[in-house]
């Protein structure tokens, strides 16, 4: 199995249409389905027609919408979960965070991820638990799921997810991170920066996405990190903190990841366990392995069987 592409496939794979807004957040819906309709029977590979019976439309539908959402078929989509192709994004993870940063954000390897241009703010803005920042907030469609977009006058502070019912659960959660912060709903001004995010053709490194950290010294060293891990690839916990000068602490890392308050942005769906499995995620390991294979369509050509 071969993960590569050329920048030339990439650029071009990125140029096809990809379902967005309230289309692209419902085909997730019956992603998600398929995906809770099959866990734990991802060596099985269940055919078309099974997939399609398990989520109650014909197969002919069920391929539509998983064409119109990753780009894939619903078979290539389960190669792209499954724990084989898991190991083979860790492929060379002890040294695909040095090699990002050599290239830098702009080079061949992130060609079409998301561009961001990152800041953090000072210390003592989270120490005060957020006092002093004002957070506008919005929830919008997306590839997956309900959005909860928050915002500050440095630009994108926070990125979560919801499922139908839940997202006054995710904004209590995100509220929590910085409690004593000022809150504004405003849907209309978040939705810029929404459409910027999950539009593929929106991603540039000439107007990258403006994004602010707000916690700890060592979470930020470790959310600076996971931006350098390149689409279609992975890392590890282990290799992260190798990565930082601390060997020792995977397990401090873990946490931090776990408290990225940018998901999908700032890829902390990218970090696998060692073995390649998918560990923890905060937003749910359906979802993470449906953003694993949205991305592996987008990277395209994929899942080539040697």
């Amino acid at each position: 199995m071969t993960l590569s592409s050329s920048p030339a496939q990439i650029a071009a794979r990125a140029a096809i249409p990809c379902a967005t807004g309230e289309e692209a957040a419902r085909d997730y819906q019956v992603v998600r389905q398929t995906l809770e309709a099959i866990t734990g029977d991802w060596r099985s590979q269940p055919s078309l027609e099974e997939l399609a019976a398990r989520v109650g439309l014909q197969p002919i539908q069920l391929q539509r919408v998983f064409s119109r959402w990753a780009g894939i078929t619903p078979k290539q989509f389960l190669q792209a979960i499954t724990l084989d192709y898991a190991r083979a994004l860790l492929k060379d993870a002890a040294t695909v965070l040095d090699t990002s940063y050599e290239l830098g954000l702009s080079g061949p390897a992130r060609l079409h991820d998301l561009f961001v241009a990152h800041e953090a703010m000072t210390p003592g803005a989270y120490r005060a638990r957020g006092a002093g920042v004002t957070i506008t907030y919005g929830f919008h469609p997306s590839p997956f799921g309900r959005a909860l977009v928050m915002t500050t006058e440095h630009g994108l502070a926070g990125l979560a997810f919801a499922d139908p019912g839940e997202e006054a659960a995710a904004l209590e959660d995100m509220m929590g991170r910085w409690p004593r912060a000022a809150y504004r709903e405003d849907a209309a001004k978040t939705a810029a920066t929404a459409r910027r995010i999950f539009d593929p053709a929106a991603w540039s490194a000439e107007q990258p996405l403006k994004i602010v950290f707000i916690g700890t010294d060592f979470e930020i060293r470790v959310w600076e990190t996971l931006l350098h891990i390149p689409f279609g690839r992975a890392s590890t916990y282990s290799e992260i903190a190798s990565h930082l000068g601390k060997p020792r602490a995977a397990r401090a890392v873990g946490s931090a990841v776990g408290r990225n308050p940018m998901s999908f942005v700032v890829p902390c769906h990218r970090v696998l366990g060692s073995s390649g499995s998918l560990c923890g995620y905060h937003w749910g390991l359906t979802r993470k392995r449906a953003i694993l294979g949205w991305e592996a369509g987008l990277s395209g050509p994929v899942l080539e069987t040697v």
